[in-house]
């Protein structure tokens, strides 16, 4: 006990251990519904081997959750972002872009630079690249691609010739429906780990319906990793063509993990101040570590998972935190056939709900600047109707000809004339 107080600084940060295993756990249960989503968006976008999605995730996640811990002491989790998984699944390999191997090259490629970026110090460089108003904007456009992916995935929505709605009769709709309420209720009451709850009832209500199959065993050994590790295509990313989709991973990784670092690291009072976290360099490196080795493992973007928000708020404040969630997702290798029995229309209502969790972005746009606001608008509106990597893309564009035509060209950066030049060729190549 003495060693781990001292190792993880415990007392000194004003924590106990008894906090930090619970605060660990929290997290945990917050975010294990990752565990569920992830394979299924693999399994039904990309056509990949759901139960070996399944022990990727726990084994790779567990394993740079605990990297976090150790390495920079702090209470966060990792694990595929939400909206990137979506973004390779369902825009890149569903559409027919690429395969899921190139794919994969492309967020090696992108974690190789991001690993670059960070050990070289200059990641200043890229926060003042991008514009604020489409940071912001991101966060919303995400939000939106994730909700209408559970709208699609529940059968409320359907996309064919037209837009239009699903047959609400049909026994798979009813289910997520009724899990829509679930959700709403747990989420209303504030119900900790209420994503993970909904699933797993949303499932349960499924067997009778004939949508959830029951494995032939609940406990088994995990299943080989053969179908994706080491599947990824690095020289078939290798194509200028694909930096706009590669420059969406890193984004999505970057902004996402700095944000959550700050946000959470402030609730948790490891801010100076300045409002820096110290050493945030070790957590940055950690994520982009994380990305370059899951996507050997056949991972999306690995990022830190704002749900550490949750471990946070019951008090963990150090690396022990991290340490207990990592040892859960390594406990969850042995559950692989009962995770993957969970349908999708179970966890298309909790799609529905990160949408809205990831709306409130928007609140930072400055719509009383039109070269701010409309860049923004542009960038969710595209996102919405054409896809995350065209929404990014054209908000971009959008920023740089509304501030060049507003006369106001040297409020930006150098470095987003320079990112124009590719994604002009990029829309001239569609």
């Amino acid at each position: 006990m003495n060693f781990l107080d001292r190792f993880f600084n415990i007392s000194g940060r004003g924590s106990n251990l008894q906090t930090e295993v619970a605060a660990g756990l929290t997290t945990f249960m917050t975010m294990s519904y990752i565990l569920v989503v992830h394979p299924s968006f693999m399994a039904n976008g990309a056509g990949m081997d759901r139960m070996a999605c399944v022990v990727s995730m726990a084994l790779v996640c567990g394993a740079v959750t605990l990297f976090m811990g150790l390495y920079a002491n702090l209470p966060f989790a990792l694990a595929t972002g939400m909206g990137g998984n979506a973004f390779f699944a369902f825009t890149l390999v569903k559409d027919g872009i690429v395969t899921w191997q190139v794919g994969m090259g492309m967020v090696f490629l992108s974690g190789v630079v991001f690993v670059l970026l960070t050990v070289l110090g200059i990641r200043e460089v890229i926060v003042k690249l991008m514009p604020r108003s489409i940071k912001l904007a991101i966060g919303a456009a995400v939000g939106i691609f994730i909700a209408q992916l559970g709208l699609k995935s529940a059968g409320i929505l359907v996309v064919d010739k037209a837009m239009r709605f699903g047959d609400l009769h049909s026994a798979g709709t009813l289910l997520s429906v009724i899990g829509l309420f679930i959700v709403t209720a747990f989420m209303s009451f504030r119900v900790r780990g209420a994503l993970l709850w909904s699933i797993v009832l949303t499932s349960i209500i499924g067997i009778p319906m004939g949508i959830t199959k029951l494995p032939a065993a609940w406990v088994a050994m995990p299943v080989s990793l053969e179908p994706l590790f080491l599947k990824l295509d690095v020289l078939g990313a290798l194509h200028w063509q694909y930096i706009p989709f590669m420059f969406t991973f890193f984004v999505g990784d970057f902004f996402s993990t700095l944000g959550t670092v700050l946000g959470v690291g402030a609730k948790a009072g490891l801010l100076d101040e300045n409002g820096d976290l110290p050493d945030i360099g070790k957590p940055f490196l950690v994520d982009a570590i994380g990305t370059v080795v899951g996507s050997i493992f056949g991972l999306t973007t690995v990022t830190t998972f704002v749900e550490s928000a949750a471990g946070v708020e019951e008090g963990g404040k150090t690396g022990m935190t991290a340490i207990v969630t990592a040892l859960c997702f390594f406990a969850m290798l042995l559950f692989v056939p009962l995770i993957s029995c969970v349908p999708s229309q179970a966890t298309a209502p909790v799609l529905i709900i990160i949408g809205l969790m990831m709306m409130p972005a928007v609140q930072g746009i400055n719509f009383k600047d039109f070269t701010e606001s409309f860049p923004a608008f542009m960038t969710i509106l595209m996102t919405a109707y054409l896809g995350l990597a065209n929404g990014i893309s054209s908000g971009i564009l959008c920023y740089t000809a509304a501030k060049v035509l507003s006369g106001r060209g040297r409020e930006l950066h150098w470095g987003t004339y320079l990112l124009c030049v590719p994604l002009i060729a990029y829309f001239l190549n569609l």
